[in-house]
């Protein structure tokens, strides 16, 4: 088992690039088995959940590659329509081959999803809108049979909720069904508009991403292309709270400064310096931050769900009282334990963290429970005094690339045992 060694209270100091955006990279891993013809995807980020995306591409017939961050996909020969139930259980955005293999194959049999236990993600949603578009479904021990015998047609859809899996799956299986396909109320997550470009550029018919309003007008045919993925907004948003913890100054670079007005301003709330030029993020923190009065996490363009653990942590040391809502799922505290343990006080009510900043964390042994909680006590440790060791890494694995040594470069002092 591995784990991280941090030994913290040293200032970050230097430029980070930014990786590839795990939230990118799956679903559009997923749309590359609906095309003719090879994907290349640059910038893809090499983590434990690509690659668990390129078994599954490997299972269904597709020849995949990776190296140097690009990955190759070849989906001319489809020759299995099942997810192996392994597979599966490994992430939580093993659902979006649902969508893609009805698209490709009119079949796909698949076992639930597994992934950060977060709480309920029921996928609902995703069956009441594929059975709109013709879609037959069976349950039986736990798998889901999923069957188009006249093949997928376009269907008028409304999400009760903007979920972003939801949307992301409607579209892979529209594009290539018979028709229009016309989703209201969707998400609206830079991630969508990513997945839209690449399909676009693959030869898909469709508009409005990035809206609540979506339209999809069927083809016949996709090809493969060259795309390069998004980067990554979640990781952008811990390497600044890294850097605010720590009291640095960093510069992030390869950024996508459009999708993060939301999150730089919280940032700035907490009295950082932040600017930005391009794809260039300038950031420093004095030796103190302050309080968030008030923060609620929000689908896009509010403040994302997936920041909100890294946030916590870097205002455990704030200066002032912050409170943070939680509207999207109901076991995203479960990273407060562990930050208790450090030293912070924190009550937590239902939805609600009440945080009262302290003037240090100390090291402790500490565990990840999830992908973001996990991200979160790394930040913290790198703010704490002593040594903290940060077992079950595996889930920061899971979204981060290589984080101890991009650490490293820029002043920390954490090892990967």
């Amino acid at each position: 088992m591995q784990k991280f060694i941090i030994h913290g209270g040293k200032k970050l100091e230097g430029d980070i690039i930014i990786q590839g955006a795990k939230n990118s990279a799956l679903p559009i891993l997923s749309a590359s088995m609906l095309c003719n013809g090879e994907s290349v995807l640059e910038n893809c980020p090499e983590l434990s959940d690509v690659y668990a995306a390129c078994q599954i591409l490997t299972s269904a017939g597709c020849t995949c590659r990776m190296q140097n961050h690009t990955v190759s996909v070849k989906a001319d020969q489809i020759r299995n329509s099942e997810i192996p139930e392994s597979l599966m259980q490994e992430m939580r955005s093993s659902v979006i081959f649902l969508g893609a293999m009805l698209g490709r194959t009119g079949t796909c049999i698949l076992g639930y999803p597994g992934g950060c236990e977060l709480g309920s993600r029921p996928i609902d949603l995703h069956l009441q809108a594929f059975q709109k578009m013709g879609v037959r479904i069976q349950e039986e021990n736990g798998i889901l049979t999923c069957t188009a015998p006249n093949g997928l047609h376009g269907a008028k859809i409304h999400l009760q909720f903007p979920s972003v899996g939801a949307t992301e799956n409607i579209l892979l299986a529209a594009v290539l069904a018979k028709g229009e396909t016309v989703i209201t109320n969707a998400a609206r997550e830079p991630e969508i508009a990513d997945l839209a470009e690449y399909l676009r550029k693959c030869g898909a018919v469709l508009t409005g991403d990035g809206s609540s309003t979506i339209m999809i007008q069927g083809v016949k045919k996709l090809n493969g292309c060259t795309y390069r993925i998004m980067p990554d907004r979640i990781v952008t948003a811990t390497w600044l709270a890294a850097a605010a913890v720590t009291g640095g100054t960093v510069r992030l670079l390869q950024a996508d400064t459009s999708s993060l007005e939301g999150i730089l301003d919280v940032f700035e709330q907490m009295h950082c310096s932040c600017s930005h030029t391009g794809d260039k993020i300038c950031f420093s923190a004095g030796k103190r931050i302050h309080a968030v009065r008030s923060l609620k996490t929000m689908p896009y363009p509010g403040f994302p769900t997936d920041v909100q653990a890294i946030v916590t942590a870097a205002l455990c040391t704030a200066d002032g009282t912050s409170v943070i809502e939680e509207t999207i799922f109901e076991n995203r505290f479960r990273h407060v334990d562990a930050l208790v343990r450090m030293g912070a006080d924190i009550q937590t009510a239902g939805r609600i963290a009440v945080i009262h900043g302290v003037r240090q964390l100390h090291g402790a042994p500490v565990s990840a429970t999830d992908l973001r909680g996990g991200a979160a006590l790394l930040v913290a440790g790198l703010g704490a005094q002593g040594e903290t060791v940060l077992t079950e890494i595996s889930h920061i694995d899971r979204g981060y690339d290589s984080p101890e040594k991009i650490l490293r470069s820029v002043g920390a002092d954490v090892v990967r045992i």
